[in-house]
């Protein structure tokens, strides 16, 4: 069985899929602010994250308390520290600061309630120097969820 037959493999010293305790120690974000709980695949232009949305998320509890919708900023958010996350893997880039510079073309299409699993897929289309560009989704099992294209800064 080879290495990528299991669905685990390594990466610039990682083993994926990654855990939210691999995350973390690329990331500054904690909770309720860590919004990936997984980084299931990483290539050269594309990362792809998990969010799972739960009822306890503190953010539910008050959007909204009689009909929890998981926000569409977060999921926005969720999208960029899985780019943050390719920044972090990939050979190319190996970056350790991160900030969102330029959000654009940002759709909603379907609600994020509790139970929901969100995909988020981050592709980077152009570098510039410490600049990167990216056209993201974000699904619901197959549904589209989200697009946005996004720019970051990354050092």
């Amino acid at each position: 069985m080879s290495a990528t037959d299991d669905k685990s493999y390594r990466h610039s010293g990682y083993v994926l899929p990654l855990g939210p305790m691999e995350i973390r120690r690329m990331l500054p974000h904690r909770y309720p602010f860590a919004l990936i709980d997984r980084v299931i695949s990483c290539d050269a232009q594309l990362a792809v994250g998990i969010k799972n949305v739960s009822i306890g998320d503190l953010i539910l509890q008050g959007h909204f308390p009689d009909a929890p919708i998981f926000p569409g900023v977060l999921i926005i958010e969720g999208v960029a520290q899985t780019a943050a996350v390719f920044g972090h893997l990939n050979e190319l880039v190996k970056t350790s600061t991160c900030y969102l510079t330029e959000i654009t073309k940002a759709r909603f299409r379907q609600q994020a309630v509790p139970g929901d699993v969100l995909r988020y897929e981050s592709r980077m289309v152009k570098q510039r120097k410490f600049f990167f560009w990216f056209e993201a989704e974000a699904y619901i099992e197959e549904r589209l969820a989200a697009t946005l294209n996004f720019s970051a800064y990354m050092e």
